[in-house]
């Protein structure tokens, strides 16, 4: 029982946590750490969620999580006995188990399908372009769209593609535009969209939670912001700057269904913090931060494993 309460402290504090976090600011100063952390409290919720249900249930066998669905499963096969133990019977453990394995069914299935629906976008959008977009010699290894509105945005992986309207390309300059594609170089860089996808997910999952919304848009923020930062390594932060603000005046079109995209909500929070970043985070706290969220994201499973 001590496994049971332990995960579910564990899980309400997630909640709390995860909660407070997308009303904090201090993210912003340090997005890809601050990414890592969204990551842990989702995976450890997910996690501790399942396991206090199945460790309730499970701790007539007296052997945590892992011992206790082996032991379960032989004492089904068995009717009613394996290694001296009984199936719990009564009906608030059986709920448990019940509960606990459609929680862990629901959320695994809800991110698989999440994911299928992602690839088959992205195929579906890559056949599309390669109907109705072209190359452009003044923007070599970009597909161009002839379209008047203004888009820019990231097909992602195996073969990222980074695509831009003739409209983007008659609304900003040269430095803009570099400074744009880099923006999307850094998402088809680092995989933004694999950040996000367990995040969607969850939001299909629990569409009534505001927490699980609020998250996801905070994700997608700091998605956005990581971006930025690694877009100012190679081009000047108030060219990036100009460039969004170009794109808020002139109404983006909306990145498709699986793209990640320059534009977006909260373009103003983004052009703020690059005209005026504010300063950078100590070193010590961000890998103190790392390394909160590393033992955050191991502490569900050891709890899986623990015979208590």
């Amino acid at each position: 029982m001590i496994a049971a309460a332990v995960l579910t402290a564990l899980a309400m504090a997630c909640a709390v946590g995860a909660w407070r976090l997308t009303f904090a600011r201090w993210p912003w100063r340090t997005p890809r750490a601050a990414i890592l952390l969204w990551q842990s409290l989702g995976v450890t919720w997910g996690l501790a969620s399942v396991g206090a249900l199945l460790a309730y249930a499970l701790a007539p066998y007296g052997g945590g999580v892992v011992f206790g669905l082996h032991a379960y499963a032989d004492s089904a096969l068995s009717s009613g006995t394996a290694q001296g133990a009984v199936l719990p019977h009564d009906l608030p453990r059986v709920a448990a188990l019940i509960a606990g394995l459609t929680l862990l069914g629901v959320l695994v299935s809800v991110l698989l399908a999440a994911g299928a629906q992602t690839l088959l976008a992205r195929r579906r959008h890559r056949v599309l372009l390669s109907l109705i977009s072209r190359e452009d010699p003044g923007v070599p290894g970009v597909r161009v769209l002839d379209h008047p509105g203004a888009t820019a945005y990231c097909l992602p992986g195996l073969r990222s593609e980074v695509v831009v309207s003739a409209g983007t390309l008659s609304l900003l300059s040269q430095d803009e535009l570099s400074a744009v594609l880099a923006h999307e170089a850094a998402h088809a860089r680092e995989r933004h969209d694999l950040v996000l996808l367990p995040f969607t997910a969850l939001t299909r999952a629990l569409p009534w939670l505001g927490v699980v919304r609020d998250a996801h848009s905070s994700v997608a923020l700091l998605v956005e912001m990581a971006a930025d930062d690694r877009a100012r390594r190679y081009c000047s932060a108030r060219r990036l700057a100009t460039a969004l603000l170009r794109f808020g005046t002139a109404g983006t079109l909306p990145a498709p269904s699986g793209a990640l995209g320059a534009g977006g909500e909260q373009v103003m929070a983004r052009v703020n913090r690059l005209v005026k970043p504010g300063a950078a985070l100590p070193r010590r706290f961000r890998y103190g931060l790392v390394t909160f969220s590393v033992l955050l994201s191991v502490s569900a499973p050891f709890l899986w494993v623990y015979p208590g």
